[in-house]
């Protein structure tokens, strides 16, 4: 992506605009707030949708985190999912701020979709467009945030269409994100049965009943307390091979 032209990399000088603790709007130079908690501030703009538009907003209940988290579109839904899936992911906030810059002729500003926090203390800005719409001015918006993340240590990423086995299964998943399915007699006895490979479907008839432990079976599988063989790939189904998995519990 190119440098929006007028704007010199070495002197390029960003200010954030976000919603603070008490719901008052602050606006401050990046540096400033380059350690700000940005995964706990509510959004910049509001998440609406109306009738006829050619895109539709909503919220979506991220387990990461026990709360809402609003979306623009059904891709940045499903980029939503997929975050919430990330063991490494401990924190996502949804339009977080705008970031104002001045290009050479006008002030520009941009809000990026989301800001992560990783379990490794990191965070991650993500922009969510498909590869073929992107304009020349999104393109500049993009890099600009780029280098604005740099500055403040935080990475960036510009992430397009998921695969779509992996979406596909995950979304599945996430319907059993929620602890209510998580039952200890039968999350003990999946994990048992599951310590060594064995067929989805068979081992949860060996666990007992299937009513009862195949949403308990999907939530570790959510949790990633175990693990689907090609899960990338392939869609989940009766004979996918399925066991504990290497890592702990999320």
């Amino acid at each position: 992506m190119a440098v929006p032209v007028g704007v010199d990399l070495a002197e390029l000088y960003v200010e954030l605009s976000y919603v603070d603790a008490v719901r008052e709007r602050q606006r401050r130079p990046l540096l400033d707030c380059a350690t700000a908690r940005f995964e706990d501030v509510a959004a910049v703009r509001p998440f609406r949708w109306s009738r006829g538009e050619g895109y539709f907003s909503g919220w979506y209940w991220a387990s990461t985190t026990g709360r809402h988290v609003g979306f623009e579109s059904w891709l940045e839904r499903d980029r939503l999912v997929l975050m919430d899936f990330d063991p490494g992911v401990v924190g996502i906030a949804s339009q977080p701020f705008w970031l104002h810059w001045h290009d050479g002729e006008r002030e520009r500003r941009h809000a990026p979709d989301y800001f992560v926090r990783r379990a490794d203390g990191s965070a991650v800005v993500v922009d969510v467009r498909p590869d073929e719409r992107i304009e020349p001015r999104d393109a500049e918006a993009f890099e600009v945030t780029r280098l604005a993340c740099g500055q403040a240590g935080w990475g960036f990423e510009r992430v397009g269409v998921p695969e779509e086995a992996l979406l596909a299964n995950v979304r599945w998943l996430s319907r059993y994100r929620h602890p209510r399915c998580q039952r200890g007699p039968v999350v003990d006895r999946l994990r048992e049965v599951f310590a060594a490979p064995f067929p989805l479907m068979a081992g949860a008839d060996a666990a007992g009943d299937r009513l009862e432990t195949l949403p308990a079976l999907f939530h570790l599988l959510w949790l990633q307390e175990l693990a689907a063989e090609d899960v990338v790939v392939e869609l989940l189904g009766p004979s996918t091979v399925v066991r504990l998995a290497d890592g702990g519990v999320r």
